[in-house]
């Protein structure tokens, strides 16, 4: 069975420069305009969205600081496969940033038996989908 990972297990990985950028993360740097710091500190303060165990792989929300007041979200996908460091999968700032999930609303998405949350619409009727 695959260890499952905390993301407070794999920063000091990160801290101690044992990471590697995959090709992804590159990209999506030069298209969107961040740079290695920013990811990295995005990790620093981030906090865990989503694990894949499955696929040793983890999402994290983070955020990229630009003083005084003005704050990015950054997702960052990580993957401990290898126990000696960390690849950064990828990471790209949220088409959707306002759509960020609370853990909850996270929590009844990724429901372990599948199932599917109910959802019960309280506006007007003519804006319900059809």
């Amino acid at each position: 069975m695959k260890k499952l990972r905390r993301l407070e297990d794999l920063l000091p990985h990160i801290r101690e420069g044992r990471y590697r950028l995959g090709p992804h993360v590159a990209k999506h740097m030069l298209q969107e305009g961040f740079t290695e710091w920013d990811v990295l500190r995005a990790l620093e303060w981030g906090r865990e969205l989503a694990v894949y165990p499955e696929d040793q792989r983890m999402l994290v929300l983070g955020y990229m600081v630009f003083p005084p007041r003005l704050r990015l979200p950054l997702h960052v996908v990580l993957e401990y496969a290898t126990p000696r460091y960390v690849t950064l999968v990828t990471a790209f700032i949220p088409k959707d940033p306002h759509r960020v999930y609370s853990r909850s609303r996270l929590a009844a998405l990724l429901r372990f038996d599948g199932a599917l949350e109910e959802v019960r619409y309280t506006g007007p009727k003519d804006r319900y989908p059809a």
